[in-house]
């Protein structure tokens, strides 16, 4: 099932997620910016902001081990575009490092490149966009 995530998932994702604090966690999901998959046990979650404060920006996406190549990405991502869609936004986006498979997923979903962003000793993070009219990918 995917769904919003519920204060009663804090405790599973905060241990999960560690690229948020603890302390900002209840915020994100009292504002509904996590999504979550789950089966009785979660299996993956989406989590998003907003950049330039206007601009959805899907911040994570991950599946756990063991539950990936399911389709459970697919269906959070598919489940976000909607939800996004039906709040009026008509472009989303999100990123992921020139040396991870993510960029592939992505733009099989039909998200393009529009930048990128390069700090001193980090792997190169690539920024993709999606118009949400190609919601087929």
């Amino acid at each position: 099932m995917i769904r919003f995530a519920s204060t009663e998932d804090l405790d599973a994702l905060s241990g999960l997620d560690g690229h948020i604090s603890k302390a900002e966690l209840p915020d994100v999901i009292e504002r509904r910016r996590v999504i979550v998959a789950e089966d009785g046990r979660l299996l993956g979650w989406l989590r998003y902001g907003l950049f330039w404060d206007n601009l959805p920006f899907m911040n994570m996406l991950y599946v756990i081990d063991g539950e990936r190549g399911k389709g459970l990405g697919t269906a959070l991502c598919d489940f976000w575009e909607s939800e996004m869609k039906d709040l009026g936004y008509s472009l989303v986006l999100t990123s992921t490092q020139s040396d991870e498979h993510g960029q592939f997923f992505y733009r099989k979903r039909g998200y393009k490149d529009c930048g990128s962003l390069i700090l001193p000793g980090e792997v190169t993070e690539i920024i993709m966009y999606k118009k949400l009219e190609d919601n087929n990918g």
